[in-house]
């Protein structure tokens, strides 16, 4: 299955690009009508968002357009410059060099290649039980034991959520559902227009009815109402496209209710780790929206849990 010959799957993608060209009109007309400054960075940082959802989407057709192989290739470069990212922005020591050259030349091409080969039962385990296992020892040898458990820490977490939580959206493209073949296009579609629509539907509906905060210590902007109304709107977004996936309208839906939770959550850890970093953003690689990591918080804790919870409930 590809874009070039599904026509449900052309479809979606059509009806999503549509929406986004219908969003980017209106939000840029409106900055042009506002005046008031609080109200224009309201509107700033909602165009924002829809940019986010554009960078999505060209990553999602051309892991489509450049096969199974060339997405595999695709998002560990997307992985390799969110561990960069990451990395800069915690405490490293030159004897932590070694681990590090481990890191981006060698664990994190092993974890794609075996994401490229359908090797589920190594890709699953290498980063969180050997590679969590052997950048401890590999840190200690260099016998430098100043902040170590700090250092370790955080080289570990970077990997596990630039590498190994990150290279679960490809993986879906070679998941195989009873009754479907291996439709994983449309899983990873469905994936980022849920994971998108949640975030910009939780910013919308903050906007318009937020008054408690949930963690204004962490990230001001999330309220109680804003993700509950955003919640239940990517639900409701994620069960009215199940014609396109291999899923019923009911599966459909709880499949986004979980992804949509799970999306919150990646958001809110890694505002605290910005927190804690003391920075707005990861990086400045998308000029005027951040890095990659600000663009795929969220994905990093749903795309696991979808590919799980869709291989164990459904895969052939």
């Amino acid at each position: 299955m590809n874009l070039l010959h599904d026509l449900a799957l052309q479809r979606l993608f059509g009806g999503l690009i549509a929406l986004l060209v219908v969003a980017t009109v209106v939000g840029r007309l409106i900055e042009r009508r506002t005046r008031d400054e609080s109200a224009m960075a309201t509107v700033q940082n909602l165009n924002a968002r829809i940019n986010a959802w554009w960078v999505m989407s060209v990553v999602f057709a051309l892991a489509v357009v450049v096969g199974p192989i060339g997405s595999v290739v695709l998002f560990a470069l997307l992985s390799f410059l969110a561990l960069r990212e990451f990395i800069t922005l915690v405490p490293t020591r030159p004897s932590d060099h070694g681990a590090l050259l481990w890191s981006f030349f060698l664990i994190t091409p092993l974890q794609y290649l075996l994401v490229a080969v359908h090797w589920y039962g190594l890709f699953t385990i290498l980063i969180p039980v050997y590679v969590f296992l052997f950048l401890a020892l590999r840190i200690a040898i260099s016998g430098d034991t100043t902040h170590f458990l700090e250092r370790v820490s955080a080289i570990q977490w970077a990997l596990m959520i630039c590498v190994y939580s990150l290279s679960y959206a490809p993986a879906l493209l070679g998941l195989s559902i009873r009754g479907h073949g291996t439709p994983g296009p449309t899983l990873l579609l469905f994936l980022v227009i849920v994971v998108q629509g949640s975030d910009v539907l939780q910013y919308i509906f903050g906007k318009l009815f937020g008054r408690r905060k949930i963690a204004p210590l962490v990230s001001p902007s999330k309220t109680v109402e804003g993700f509950l109304g955003g919640i239940a709107a990517a639900t409701v977004l994620g069960a009215l496209i199940w014609w396109a996936t291999p899923f019923t309208f009911w599966q459909a839906g709880l499949q986004a209710l979980v992804v949509a939770l799970t999306g919150f959550g990646g958001g809110l850890v890694m505002s605290a780790v910005k927190r804690d970093r003391g920075v707005k953003d990861f990086g400045t690689i998308i000029a005027g929206h951040g890095g990659i990591l600000d663009r795929v918080d969220s994905l990093t804790f749903a795309a696991p849990i979808f590919f799980h919870i869709t291989r164990f409930f459904f895969g052939g």
